[in-house]
């Protein structure tokens, strides 16, 4: 059996983030897909990319790989559910004045095909449903470059004042 290695850098996303204090989340979202700020350590740990932000909506993108693959040989759910999870936190994110926190309260995953390694590039694009003061509601689903849907999901968001 041959071994395989990857390795990979990120950097310290806590000291960019006390950086952008008082920065609107949009503002600190769309610097973070111009690469002015990093990109969150999961993005390099899982190989995904934060591509496309506007208010309410961010879009990431990701080439499903061999390092993601779950013993049946097919590409582990984590991947698309961290994916899911990544793309409906951020879209909210792109809502919040500076200073506000948040925390996911549930997530729920729906997959409708496999992922593998001949997928291809797939986008998850998230999107805000009901930006409340107090708990809000996002969406977000993973297509491939023919548009077919791998995964969607909802999460329900408490917003920390």
């Amino acid at each position: 059996m041959e071994e395989r290695s990857r390795t990979y850098s990120w950097r310290d996303l806590l000291v960019a983030l006390g950086e952008a204090a008082g920065l609107t989340g949009l503002e600190v979202m769309k610097r973070m897909a111009a690469g002015e700020l990093p990109q969150p350590p999961i993005a390099a740990t899982l190989g995904f990319r934060l591509v496309e932000v506007e208010h309410g909506r961010v879009v990431f993108e990701c080439e499903p790989a061999e390092f993601h693959y779950n013993p049946i040989g097919t590409v582990h759910a984590g991947l698309a559910s961290t994916l899911l999870d990544s793309a409906m936190g951020c879209a909210f994110v792109t809502t919040l004045d500076p200073g506000v926190g948040w925390a996911t309260l549930e997530l729920k995953a729906n997959f409708t095909r496999p992922l593998t390694a001949e997928t291809g590039l797939v986008r998850c694009v998230g999107t805000v449903v009901h930006p409340g003061r107090t708990v809000a509601t996002t969406e977000a689903r993973i297509d491939d470059a023919k548009g077919r849907l791998y995964a969607h999901g909802t999460s329900t968001i408490l917003v920390l004042s």
